[in-house]
């Protein structure tokens, strides 16, 4: 099995990117549109500040930024290819390329976002009480979907096939990864679902007081 960053990088470079960013932009409006309904209207008059956990080309990073309530979105991915693809595309724009496991954000952001980046990791439940301790407010929001879960059987081929370990979750395994690293669980959803496609695991999340 080959590292992720190391085929993601690849993939940057052949120009995959674009498509990735294509069939996953519906379930991350969806993720995200969930997420902003469960933040405090305060936060959002202020400007809100963002994180986007393995940023890909910064299509996230990008979309969050022209929004006016937006007053800081930030990408960080481990793939050097595709910050360098997020940098071609937005050059003043804040990408950071990093072990996710080993950065964190010069200040706390309300919200983390993640699509199709955790089950990659080493150790899922130490990253996300990384997000919760290091990168997140007293109040932030993780929002994040994975299509790879074991009720997704399609998906359960895709380590063999891409070459890449992939750790394999139930949806409730995953509610408890996400209580147990200190998270109250707002929305677990499957986001745009078709056809035999069930969709998106999607969770939004609050840092547990």
């Amino acid at each position: 099995m080959r590292p992720a960053v190391d085929v993601f990088s690849e993939w940057a470079d052949a120009g995959k990117d674009a498509g990735m960013e294509s069939g996953h932009a519906p379930a991350v409006n969806e993720i995200l549109s969930a997420a902003f309904k469960e933040m405090d209207s305060s936060i959002l008059e202020r400007g809100f500040t963002a994180v986007d956990a393995g940023c890909g080309n910064g299509w996230v990073v990008r979309m969050l930024s022209e929004r006016n309530d937006c007053s800081v979105a930030i990408g960080v991915d481990g793939a050097p290819s595709m910050i360098a693809n997020a940098l071609a595309s937005d050059p003043d724009g804040m990408y950071y390329c990093a072990n996710l496991m080993d950065w964190s954000p010069s200040e706390p952001v309300d919200i983390v976002h993640s699509m199709e980046v955790f089950y990659y990791l080493k150790d899922i439940p130490d990253m996300l009480r990384i997000i919760k301790e290091k990168w997140l407010t007293s109040e932030g929001i993780l929002a994040f979907g994975v299509d790879h879960y074991a009720e997704n059987e399609e998906s359960l081929t895709w380590s063999d096939k891409v070459g890449v370990r992939m750790t394999t979750h139930s949806e409730n395994e995953w509610k408890t990864i996400v209580e147990t690293a200190g998270f109250d669980i707002l929305r677990c959803f499957r986001a745009a679902p078709s056809g035999d496609w069930p969709g998106t695991l999607s969770f939004v999340a609050r840092v547990s007081n």
